[in-house]
């Protein structure tokens, strides 16, 4: 009984201390809807969902793993940021730039992301199903062969 408890112990400290890495720091979420200005910001895992962050400057930010699913980013400068595996389903990134930004793995199922600057960004794994691309240019994109 004693070897259960320890290990359902030992599992659940295992737990928190990878949920606790990949947290946001707090004062950076706050900035960032405070001012819209958050550029090198650690917003890793950060629920950011819906949020209207229009024109925001998010350059060389860390989104990794962020929940920004349905989230207005029109205009916003994403240029340099770390979106790997982040959640873009239904976000509105119209006219955004997203130059040499990381892509791999993001969701954006249905994301739309018409006009934007896409130049240099590593779209590897990410999911684009029903997305708007219209005015989009994937030339200078890094995709998979």
């Amino acid at each position: 009984m004693k070897s259960i408890i320890l290990g359902i112990a030992t599992a659940a400290l295992a737990l928190s201390t990878v949920t606790a890495v990949r947290a946001e720091n707090p004062e950076h979420v706050k900035q960032l809807l405070e001012t819209n200005l958050c550029q090198g910001c650690d917003l890793s895992g950060a629920n950011l969902q819906g949020r209207h962050l229009i024109g925001a400057d998010l350059r060389d930010a860390n989104l990794a793993g962020a929940n920004l699913e349905a989230a207005n980013l029109e205009g916003a400068d994403l240029s340099g940021a770390n979106l790997e595996g982040a959640n873009l389903k239904k976000a509105f990134l119209n006219s955004v730039s997203l130059k040499e930004a990381n892509l791999a793995g993001a969701n954006c199922t249905e994301a739309n992301i018409s006009f934007a600057d896409i130049n240099g960004a590593d779209l590897t794994r990410t999911i684009l199903v029903d997305a708007n691309l219209s005015g989009t240019d994937l030339k200078e994109a890094i995709v998979p062969r």
